[in-house]
Protein backbone atom coordinates (compact mmCIF):
# COMPACT_ATOMS: atom_id res chain seq x y z
CA UNK A 1 0.00 0.00 0.00
CA UNK A 2 2.88 2.48 0.66
CA UNK A 3 4.06 1.98 -2.99
CA UNK A 4 1.12 3.23 -4.35
CA UNK A 5 1.28 6.90 -4.18
CA UNK A 6 5.43 6.40 -5.09
CA UNK A 7 4.34 4.16 -7.89
CA UNK A 8 1.77 6.38 -9.08
CA UNK A 9 4.01 9.79 -8.53
CA UNK A 10 6.27 8.30 -11.40
CA UNK A 11 3.33 6.73 -13.92
CA UNK A 12 4.37 8.84 -17.11
CA UNK A 13 1.68 10.43 -19.44
CA UNK A 14 -0.22 7.77 -21.63
CA UNK A 15 2.34 8.18 -25.19
CA UNK A 16 0.56 9.45 -28.88
CA UNK A 17 -2.09 11.72 -27.14
CA UNK A 18 -4.11 13.32 -30.32
CA UNK A 19 -4.32 17.38 -30.36
CA UNK A 20 -6.68 18.17 -31.25
CA UNK A 21 -9.35 16.59 -33.81
CA UNK A 22 -12.85 17.62 -35.74
CA UNK A 23 -14.75 16.92 -32.32
CA UNK A 24 -12.88 19.07 -30.12
CA UNK A 25 -13.91 22.61 -32.67
CA UNK A 26 -17.48 20.96 -32.80
CA UNK A 27 -17.53 20.91 -28.89
CA UNK A 28 -16.54 24.19 -29.20
CA UNK A 29 -19.02 25.77 -31.44
CA UNK A 30 -21.70 24.19 -29.50
CA UNK A 31 -20.49 25.05 -26.18
CA UNK A 32 -20.08 29.05 -26.83
CA UNK A 33 -23.21 29.35 -28.15
CA UNK A 34 -25.47 27.44 -25.44
CA UNK A 35 -23.63 29.29 -22.72
CA UNK A 36 -24.82 32.61 -24.63
CA UNK A 37 -28.23 30.92 -25.03
CA UNK A 38 -28.46 29.93 -21.20
CA UNK A 39 -27.83 33.72 -20.59
CA UNK A 40 -31.05 34.55 -22.38
CA UNK A 41 -32.95 31.75 -20.84
CA UNK A 42 -31.98 31.90 -17.37
CA UNK A 43 -33.35 35.98 -16.04
CA UNK A 44 -32.75 34.19 -12.71
CA UNK A 45 -29.49 33.54 -12.97
CA UNK A 46 -27.02 35.15 -10.47
CA UNK A 47 -24.86 37.86 -12.32
CA UNK A 48 -25.44 36.29 -15.92
CA UNK A 49 -22.94 38.66 -18.01
CA UNK A 50 -20.10 37.62 -15.57
CA UNK A 51 -21.42 33.95 -15.30
CA UNK A 52 -21.81 33.91 -19.56
CA UNK A 53 -18.19 35.38 -19.81
CA UNK A 54 -16.80 33.17 -17.42
CA UNK A 55 -18.35 29.73 -19.19
CA UNK A 56 -17.51 31.37 -22.31
CA UNK A 57 -13.97 32.19 -21.55
CA UNK A 58 -12.83 29.15 -19.72
CA UNK A 59 -14.52 26.63 -23.23
CA UNK A 60 -11.14 26.67 -25.25
CA UNK A 61 -9.50 24.91 -22.38
CA UNK A 62 -11.03 22.08 -23.78
CA UNK A 63 -8.44 22.81 -27.02
CA UNK A 64 -5.37 21.77 -24.25
CA UNK A 65 -7.04 19.40 -21.83
CA UNK A 66 -4.94 16.25 -23.58
CA UNK A 67 -1.43 17.99 -23.68
CA UNK A 68 -1.58 20.62 -20.64
CA UNK A 69 -4.36 18.59 -18.54
CA UNK A 70 -3.44 19.92 -15.31
CA UNK A 71 -2.42 23.66 -16.56
CA UNK A 72 -6.03 23.61 -17.82
CA UNK A 73 -7.43 22.46 -14.86
CA UNK A 74 -5.64 24.82 -12.63
CA UNK A 75 -7.10 27.57 -14.92
CA UNK A 76 -10.37 26.09 -14.44
CA UNK A 77 -10.35 26.17 -10.95
CA UNK A 78 -8.49 29.55 -10.09
CA UNK A 79 -11.52 31.09 -12.22
CA UNK A 80 -14.20 29.15 -11.04
CA UNK A 81 -13.03 29.57 -6.89
CA UNK A 82 -12.35 33.17 -7.38
CA UNK A 83 -15.30 34.41 -9.48
CA UNK A 84 -17.19 34.07 -5.58
CA UNK A 85 -15.72 36.67 -4.67
CA UNK A 86 -16.56 39.29 -7.03
CA UNK A 87 -20.35 38.02 -7.22
CA UNK A 88 -21.31 38.78 -3.25
CA UNK A 89 -20.61 34.98 -2.14
CA UNK A 90 -22.33 33.55 -5.85
CA UNK A 91 -20.66 30.40 -7.70
CA UNK A 92 -20.79 30.46 -11.29
CA UNK A 93 -24.21 28.26 -11.61
CA UNK A 94 -24.53 27.94 -15.36
CA UNK A 95 -25.30 24.15 -16.54
CA UNK A 96 -23.40 24.66 -19.65
CA UNK A 97 -20.30 24.75 -17.30
CA UNK A 98 -20.60 21.24 -16.47
CA UNK A 99 -18.05 20.51 -19.50
CA UNK A 100 -15.56 21.51 -16.68
CA UNK A 101 -16.01 17.76 -16.13
CA UNK A 102 -14.28 16.94 -19.30
CA UNK A 103 -11.02 18.45 -17.50
CA UNK A 104 -10.93 16.16 -14.57
CA UNK A 105 -11.25 13.10 -16.86
CA UNK A 106 -8.70 14.48 -19.41
CA UNK A 107 -6.61 14.84 -16.24
CA UNK A 108 -6.85 10.96 -15.30
CA UNK A 109 -6.62 10.02 -18.85
CA UNK A 110 -3.88 12.08 -20.33
CA UNK A 111 -2.09 13.24 -17.04
CA UNK A 112 1.09 11.97 -15.81
CA UNK A 113 0.74 10.69 -12.25
CA UNK A 114 2.65 13.72 -10.65
CA UNK A 115 -0.03 15.62 -12.32
CA UNK A 116 -3.01 13.67 -11.35
CA UNK A 117 -1.88 14.22 -7.68
CA UNK A 118 -0.99 17.81 -8.04
CA UNK A 119 -4.18 18.21 -9.78
CA UNK A 120 -6.31 16.12 -6.70
CA UNK A 121 -4.76 18.82 -4.52
CA UNK A 122 -5.93 21.62 -6.54
CA UNK A 123 -9.57 20.60 -6.23
CA UNK A 124 -9.27 19.68 -2.79
CA UNK A 125 -7.68 23.10 -1.68
CA UNK A 126 -10.23 24.77 -3.92
CA UNK A 127 -13.58 22.82 -2.29
CA UNK A 128 -12.28 23.94 0.86
CA UNK A 129 -11.25 27.41 0.37
CA UNK A 130 -15.30 27.90 -1.16
CA UNK A 131 -16.85 25.68 1.97
CA UNK A 132 -14.93 27.94 4.53
CA UNK A 133 -15.32 31.15 2.98
CA UNK A 134 -19.37 30.25 2.75
CA UNK A 135 -19.59 29.91 -0.73
CA UNK A 136 -20.62 26.47 -0.97
CA UNK A 137 -22.34 24.57 1.56
CA UNK A 138 -20.69 21.52 3.13
CA UNK A 139 -23.41 19.32 1.10
CA UNK A 140 -22.98 20.92 -2.22
CA UNK A 141 -18.67 20.36 -1.37
CA UNK A 142 -19.46 16.70 -0.74
CA UNK A 143 -21.61 16.47 -3.46
CA UNK A 144 -19.51 18.23 -5.93
CA UNK A 145 -16.45 16.04 -4.92
CA UNK A 146 -18.36 13.16 -5.63
CA UNK A 147 -18.98 13.85 -9.21
CA UNK A 148 -15.96 15.00 -9.56
CA UNK A 149 -14.29 11.83 -8.52
CA UNK A 150 -16.69 9.74 -10.76
CA UNK A 151 -15.20 11.95 -13.53
CA UNK A 152 -11.72 11.14 -12.33
CA UNK A 153 -12.39 7.46 -11.87
CA UNK A 154 -13.88 7.03 -15.46
CA UNK A 155 -11.05 8.84 -16.84
CA UNK A 156 -8.10 6.23 -15.26
CA UNK A 157 -10.33 3.17 -15.84
CA UNK A 158 -10.41 4.37 -19.77
CA UNK A 159 -6.71 5.04 -19.37
CA UNK A 160 -5.95 1.47 -17.65
CA UNK A 161 -8.27 -0.31 -20.80
CA UNK A 162 -6.27 1.76 -23.45
CA UNK A 163 -3.01 0.79 -21.86
CA UNK A 164 -3.56 -3.05 -21.22
CA UNK A 165 -4.91 -3.22 -25.18
CA UNK A 166 -1.81 -1.99 -26.43
CA UNK A 167 0.53 -3.63 -24.14
CA UNK A 168 -1.69 -7.06 -25.46
CA UNK A 169 -1.26 -6.02 -29.05
CA UNK A 170 2.58 -5.30 -28.61
CA UNK A 171 2.91 -8.90 -27.19
CA UNK A 172 1.07 -10.16 -29.93
CA UNK A 173 3.35 -8.47 -32.30
CA UNK A 174 6.56 -9.70 -30.21
CA UNK A 175 5.13 -13.20 -30.05
CA UNK A 176 4.55 -13.37 -34.13
CA UNK A 177 8.28 -11.99 -34.28
CA UNK A 178 9.74 -14.63 -32.00
CA UNK A 179 7.88 -16.87 -34.39
CA UNK A 180 9.11 -15.63 -37.70
CA UNK A 181 12.76 -15.13 -35.83
CA UNK A 182 12.88 -18.95 -35.22
CA UNK A 183 11.97 -19.50 -39.02
CA UNK A 184 14.32 -17.52 -40.34
CA UNK A 185 17.04 -18.89 -38.30
CA UNK A 186 16.52 -22.61 -39.21
CA UNK A 187 16.55 -20.93 -43.39
CA UNK A 188 20.19 -19.42 -42.51
CA UNK A 189 21.52 -22.01 -41.07
CA UNK A 190 20.06 -24.31 -43.96
CA UNK A 191 22.07 -21.79 -46.73
CA UNK A 192 25.31 -21.97 -44.44
CA UNK A 193 25.17 -25.36 -44.46
CA UNK A 194 24.95 -25.61 -48.22
CA UNK A 195 28.02 -23.06 -48.43
CA UNK A 196 29.56 -25.55 -46.30
CA UNK A 197 29.41 -28.52 -48.44
CA UNK A 198 29.69 -26.78 -51.67
CA UNK A 199 32.77 -25.32 -50.80
CA UNK A 200 34.21 -28.46 -49.82
CA UNK A 201 33.21 -30.31 -52.66
CA UNK A 202 34.65 -27.48 -54.90
CA UNK A 203 37.73 -27.87 -52.78
CA UNK A 204 38.33 -31.40 -53.31
CA UNK A 205 37.59 -31.51 -57.25
CA UNK A 206 39.79 -28.04 -57.93
CA UNK A 207 43.06 -30.14 -58.90
CA UNK A 208 41.26 -32.25 -61.61
CA UNK A 209 38.19 -30.30 -62.62
CA UNK A 210 38.77 -26.57 -62.39
CA UNK A 211 35.17 -26.07 -63.94
CA UNK A 212 33.42 -28.08 -61.25
CA UNK A 213 35.22 -25.60 -58.58
CA UNK A 214 33.87 -22.10 -60.57
CA UNK A 215 30.45 -23.70 -60.83
CA UNK A 216 30.87 -24.47 -56.59
CA UNK A 217 31.85 -21.02 -56.13
CA UNK A 218 28.69 -19.63 -58.53
CA UNK A 219 26.33 -21.89 -56.37
CA UNK A 220 27.77 -20.47 -52.78
CA UNK A 221 27.67 -16.94 -54.24
CA UNK A 222 24.17 -17.35 -54.85
CA UNK A 223 23.54 -19.41 -51.21
CA UNK A 224 25.66 -16.45 -49.45
CA UNK A 225 23.24 -13.91 -50.84
CA UNK A 226 19.66 -15.42 -50.17
CA UNK A 227 21.43 -16.19 -46.41
CA UNK A 228 22.55 -12.46 -46.20
CA UNK A 229 19.16 -11.50 -47.22
CA UNK A 230 17.32 -13.56 -44.71
CA UNK A 231 19.66 -12.33 -42.03
CA UNK A 232 18.68 -8.88 -42.31
CA UNK A 233 15.38 -10.10 -42.02
CA UNK A 234 16.64 -11.49 -38.85
CA UNK A 235 17.96 -8.81 -37.36
CA UNK A 236 15.34 -6.32 -38.22
CA UNK A 237 12.37 -8.68 -36.62
CA UNK A 238 15.00 -10.54 -33.61
CA UNK A 239 14.03 -8.69 -30.16
CA UNK A 240 15.97 -10.75 -27.76
CA UNK A 241 18.31 -14.31 -27.99
CA UNK A 242 16.09 -17.41 -29.11
CA UNK A 243 16.69 -20.79 -28.87
CA UNK A 244 17.42 -22.74 -32.39
CA UNK A 245 13.73 -24.36 -33.29
CA UNK A 246 14.84 -27.84 -34.36
CA UNK A 247 11.01 -28.85 -35.70
CA UNK A 248 11.23 -28.70 -39.57
CA UNK A 249 9.65 -25.55 -40.86
CA UNK A 250 6.33 -26.15 -43.11
CA UNK A 251 5.52 -24.20 -46.16
CA UNK A 252 3.36 -24.27 -49.50
CA UNK A 253 4.12 -27.78 -49.49
CA UNK A 254 2.52 -28.55 -46.59
CA UNK A 255 -0.68 -26.86 -46.62
CA UNK A 256 -2.63 -30.30 -47.56
CA UNK A 257 -2.09 -30.85 -43.86
CA UNK A 258 -5.10 -27.98 -43.53
CA UNK A 259 -7.61 -30.01 -45.84
CA UNK A 260 -10.06 -32.07 -45.31
CA UNK A 261 -12.64 -32.52 -41.88
CA UNK A 262 -11.45 -31.69 -38.46
CA UNK A 263 -13.11 -33.05 -35.32
CA UNK A 264 -15.13 -29.43 -35.79
CA UNK A 265 -15.52 -27.12 -38.01
CA UNK A 266 -16.28 -26.64 -41.99
CA UNK A 267 -14.17 -29.00 -44.62
CA UNK A 268 -10.84 -26.99 -45.80
CA UNK A 269 -10.67 -27.20 -49.44
CA UNK A 270 -6.68 -26.52 -50.48
CA UNK A 271 -5.59 -24.87 -54.19
CA UNK A 272 -2.29 -23.91 -55.37
CA UNK A 273 -1.48 -21.99 -58.29
CA UNK A 274 1.78 -21.34 -60.04
CA UNK A 275 5.58 -22.35 -59.68
CA UNK A 276 5.62 -22.26 -55.63
CA UNK A 277 8.97 -24.30 -56.03
CA UNK A 278 11.38 -21.76 -55.65
CA UNK A 279 9.74 -19.49 -52.86
CA UNK A 280 12.16 -17.45 -50.21
CA UNK A 281 11.97 -19.87 -46.91
CA UNK A 282 10.44 -16.85 -45.03
CA UNK A 283 8.11 -16.16 -47.34
CA UNK A 284 7.48 -20.19 -47.96
CA UNK A 285 6.75 -20.74 -43.91
CA UNK A 286 5.11 -17.82 -43.42
CA UNK A 287 2.15 -18.85 -46.20
CA UNK A 288 1.66 -21.79 -44.44
CA UNK A 289 1.53 -19.59 -41.28
CA UNK A 290 -1.32 -17.24 -42.41
CA UNK A 291 -3.05 -20.05 -43.70
CA UNK A 292 -2.98 -22.02 -40.87
CA UNK A 293 -3.91 -19.13 -38.62
CA UNK A 294 -6.93 -18.04 -41.08
CA UNK A 295 -8.28 -21.66 -41.04
CA UNK A 296 -8.26 -21.77 -37.49
CA UNK A 297 -9.89 -18.39 -36.72
CA UNK A 298 -12.30 -19.48 -39.34
CA UNK A 299 -13.35 -22.93 -37.21
CA UNK A 300 -13.71 -20.99 -34.55
CA UNK A 301 -15.44 -17.80 -35.25
CA UNK A 302 -17.32 -18.85 -38.47
CA UNK A 303 -20.97 -19.51 -37.42
CA UNK A 304 -22.88 -22.00 -39.50
CA UNK A 305 -19.95 -22.39 -42.24
CA UNK A 306 -20.14 -25.43 -44.42
CA UNK A 307 -16.57 -24.85 -46.11
CA UNK A 308 -13.18 -22.92 -45.87
CA UNK A 309 -11.39 -22.11 -48.79
CA UNK A 310 -7.53 -21.98 -49.15
CA UNK A 311 -6.10 -20.76 -52.45
CA UNK A 312 -2.41 -19.63 -53.36
CA UNK A 313 -1.49 -18.29 -56.72
CA UNK A 314 2.18 -17.67 -57.52
CA UNK A 315 3.66 -15.24 -60.51
CA UNK A 316 7.08 -13.91 -61.37
CA UNK A 317 7.22 -11.67 -58.76
CA UNK A 318 4.50 -12.81 -55.36
CA UNK A 319 2.54 -14.98 -54.24
CA UNK A 320 -1.34 -14.42 -53.01
CA UNK A 321 -3.27 -16.19 -50.15
CA UNK A 322 -6.77 -16.06 -50.30
CA UNK A 323 -8.53 -17.75 -47.36
CA UNK A 324 -12.29 -17.36 -47.16
CA UNK A 325 -15.42 -18.99 -45.68
CA UNK A 326 -19.39 -18.79 -46.06
CA UNK A 327 -20.27 -18.39 -42.12
CA UNK A 328 -21.91 -15.93 -40.72
CA UNK A 329 -20.61 -12.44 -40.01
CA UNK A 330 -20.66 -12.24 -35.99
CA UNK A 331 -19.90 -8.61 -34.51
CA UNK A 332 -16.58 -10.53 -32.87
CA UNK A 333 -15.16 -10.35 -36.11
CA UNK A 334 -15.27 -7.30 -37.11
CA UNK A 335 -12.61 -6.35 -35.09
CA UNK A 336 -8.87 -7.19 -35.53
CA UNK A 337 -7.71 -9.76 -33.02
CA UNK A 338 -4.50 -10.50 -31.66
CA UNK A 339 -4.05 -13.36 -34.05
CA UNK A 340 -4.88 -10.78 -36.80
CA UNK A 341 -2.57 -8.64 -35.39
CA UNK A 342 0.23 -10.97 -35.76
CA UNK A 343 -0.26 -12.20 -39.30
CA UNK A 344 -0.18 -8.56 -40.27
CA UNK A 345 2.95 -7.92 -38.38
CA UNK A 346 4.64 -10.77 -40.01
CA UNK A 347 3.18 -9.89 -43.71
CA UNK A 348 4.66 -6.42 -43.09
CA UNK A 349 8.24 -7.50 -42.14
CA UNK A 350 8.22 -9.68 -45.00
CA UNK A 351 7.67 -6.66 -47.35
CA UNK A 352 3.88 -7.77 -48.14
CA UNK A 353 0.44 -7.27 -47.13
CA UNK A 354 -2.50 -8.79 -45.06
CA UNK A 355 -5.97 -7.87 -44.71
CA UNK A 356 -8.97 -8.87 -43.57
CA UNK A 357 -12.70 -8.53 -43.66
CA UNK A 358 -16.69 -10.08 -44.11
CA UNK A 359 -17.72 -10.47 -47.82
CA UNK A 360 -20.58 -9.26 -49.15
CA UNK A 361 -23.36 -11.52 -47.82
CA UNK A 362 -22.03 -13.88 -46.17
CA UNK A 363 -18.30 -15.53 -45.16
CA UNK A 364 -14.97 -13.49 -44.46
CA UNK A 365 -11.94 -13.34 -46.11
CA UNK A 366 -8.15 -12.84 -45.38
CA UNK A 367 -6.22 -12.15 -48.09
CA UNK A 368 -2.32 -11.53 -47.89
CA UNK A 369 0.37 -10.81 -50.76
CA UNK A 370 3.82 -11.06 -50.13
CA UNK A 371 7.52 -10.65 -52.88
CA UNK A 372 8.52 -14.29 -53.82
CA UNK A 373 12.23 -13.48 -52.44
CA UNK A 374 10.67 -11.76 -48.77
CA UNK A 375 12.26 -8.42 -47.46
CA UNK A 376 15.54 -7.14 -48.77
CA UNK A 377 16.02 -4.69 -46.13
Amino acid sequence: MLDLPRSLRVEPRPPNAPHRVWRDWALLGSLVPLAVLEGFLRPDLPYRVLTVAIGVALVPTLLWRRTAPLAMLVIAMATTGLAPFFTDGHPPESGTMAYLLLLVYALARWGSGQEALTGLAVIFIQTGVSTAAGHATPTNAIAGLSVTFSALTLGATIRYRAGARTRMLDQAKLVERERLARDLHDTVAHHVSAIAIRAQAGLAMAPTHPEAATEALALIESEASTALAEMRTMVRVLRKDLPADRTPTPGVADLDQLAGRARSGPPVDVGVVGDVGDLSPSVDSAIFRLAQESVTNARRHARHATRIEVRVAADATSVRLRVTDDGDTAPIRREAGYGLIGMIERADLLGGTCEAGPNEGRGWTVTAVLPRSGATA
